[in-house]
């Protein structure tokens, strides 16, 4: 049976998103500062934990595709940018760290 874990990250690899949002969001990563942004973008005082963090991401990151995909003039970019950039870090934090070989 998958773990809620694995569920998450299955959702993220499923996206398809246009190229152009991925690379912005690629390219903001390095900028990514967990307790700064996490906080302000999911809307709460304290910092959640990676996977509490993605769920409430990947929620907000479907609102705003579906703003952008009816061409809605309150759609945000730099939001969703920020939102997936955000995703793409909370994944990464979630991934197990790879096996060095021997």
């Amino acid at each position: 049976m998958p773990s809620a874990k694995s569920d998450l990250l299955a959702a993220i690899t499923a996206l398809r998103r246009p190229r152009l949002l991925i690379r912005a969001a690629r390219a903001g990563l390095g900028d990514y500062d967990r307790i700064r942004d996490l906080r302000r973008l999911v809307r709460t005082a304290s910092t959640p934990g990676p996977d509490a963090a993605l769920r409430q991401l990947l929620e907000e990151e479907h609102r705003l595709e579906s703003i952008r995909q009816t061409g809605d003039a309150s759609y945000s970019m730099t939001r969703h940018v920020e939102v997936m950039i955000a995703m793409m870090a909370e994944a990464a934090a979630l991934r197990p760290p790879c096996a060095e070989p021997a």
